[in-house]
């Protein structure tokens, strides 16, 4: 095996990100779309979404352990290799899978892709010194949404096309996810070759035991729960995206519902191209120049701005509820916008955890706030479907921007209760 020092970073960290993002997309965009084209209501689509994609929740528990047992490049290829197998298993097994089957296998790719990022992270920080690392932080972001891409984007285009053809729902899904599955085997066979061999990548079980984590990992949790206007910061961890919150989940099944029930009728194929592809580019470049603006101006006066960016163009969706449009370039435009909204102002999100948790345990606290900004995604995604069964699409994305209250709350929060800067 290569030293760091032999192996460019070229040749390793845009295939490394890439493969962070695939994973994610198929968990939470293609799981959500099969389940959706299988027959699953939108009330349980919420439920069961949530429920595969528990492990990013809890791989702060399990992440500490992961350096006393293997080196990091261990924990990569390994979790690459299951994911491949188990991605390649669900493929062949969808004809003949029960639901309850279909949660287990998409539950293990995300308990596997959980592990994977917090392998892949630490990895980076290992094989490369700090200079490389922020020359190639903007290389690592485009190639994870570039994986997003290709999972929400052209995986779902390809699936809709296929369904359009005359395949069968569980075919056209089947030839995806053997698609997936063996592009996420070759890069992982690439791998072996190709990711360097740090010299501090080595486990640490000789100077670290599993008490002296969990009394380490206690200490952190105790702390943070102690810090000043720590509920007033949880406050904003959940209230900042509740419009993004409460319509995500939704927005596969407003594309493939007919118009007779308040739905686009657009299909699988605009939904991968429009939401999938230009509405992944748009966030990219919403969150770049979301960064450009807050260094300039200050995390605190962005908050404002930010804020009104990430919530307000939720109306596409309420005007696309009325309206129904046919035509892609107006969908597209509608996406563009939101998406390019929600890039600039979850910047914001971004930077308000990062200020909140400086200090000596920062990595810790971290990890915990990404817990929060877990929760503040699926706990009103448990909840979106059953209530666009009772509103219908209108009165549900109605709803949306009603909730763009919490938004504006979460602002007045940070600006008011929490010290960061």
């Amino acid at each position: 095996m290569r030293r760091s020092s032999d192996i460019k970073p070229w040749a390793w960290v845009p295939t490394l990100y890439l493969y962070e993002g695939l994973p994610y997309a198929i968990v939470n965009t293609v799981a959500l779309a099969v389940f959706k084209d299988m027959g699953v209501d939108n009330g349980t689509l919420g439920p069961l979404t949530t429920l595969i994609s528990l492990p990013w929740l809890l791989k702060p528990f399990w992440s500490p352990f992961m350096d006393i047992l293997r080196s990091k490049r261990w924990w990569i290829l390994l979790t690459q290799i299951l994911m491949a197998a188990t991605v390649a298993l669900t493929a062949l097994l969808l004809p003949l899978s029960t639901m309850a089957l279909l949660i287990i296998l998409f539950t293990i790719v995300a308990f596997a892709s959980a592990t994977h990022d917090i392998a892949a992270d630490g990895f980076y920080m290992l094989a490369l010194d700090r200079t490389r690392q922020a020359s190639f932080v903007g290389i690592r972001n485009t190639f994870y949404r570039g994986g997003l891409v290709l999972g929400q984007g052209v995986l779902v285009m390809i699936a809709g096309v296929l369904q359009r053809r005359g395949d069968s729902v569980e075919g056209s899904w089947e030839a995806v996810l053997l698609l997936a599955a063996a592009l996420l085997a070759l890069v992982s066979i690439y791998h072996f070759w190709s990711l360097p061999s740090p010299a501090d990548d080595t486990d640490h079980r000789e100077a670290r035991t599993a008490g002296a984590i969990l009394r380490e990992f206690g200490g952190a949790f105790r702390s943070f729960f102690t810090k000043p206007g720590v509920g007033w910061a949880i406050a904003f961890l959940l209230l900042y995206r509740l419009p993004e919150a409460l319509s995500l989940n939704l927005l596969y099944p407003f594309f493939k519902d007919g118009a007779e029930i308040g739905g686009l009728g657009a299909g699988a194929e605009v939904y991968g191209l429009v939401y999938g592809t230009f509405g992944v580019i748009a966030l990219l470049l919403g969150g770049i120049l979301g960064g450009v603006y807050a260094s300039r101006k200050g995390l605190r006066a962005s908050l404002w701005p930010m804020g009104l960016a990430l919530a307000l163009p939720c109306a596409v969706y309420l005007l696309m509820a009325i309206l129904q449009p046919s035509g892609i370039p107006f969908i597209a435009g509608c996406i563009v916008l939101d998406q390019f909204g929600y890039g600039f102002g979850f910047t914001a999100y971004t930077l308000f955890m990062m200020r909140f948790v400086d200090g000596p345990l920062k990595t810790s606290h971290y990890a915990i706030c990404t817990a929060f900004m877990w929760l503040s995604m699926k706990l009103p995604a448990l909840v979106a479907g059953y209530l666009q069964l009772s509103l219908g699409y209108r009165g549900f994305f109605t709803l949306v921007m009603i909730s763009c209250a919490a938004t504006a709350a979460a602002v007045i929060i940070a600006r008011k209760k929490v010290h960061y800067e």
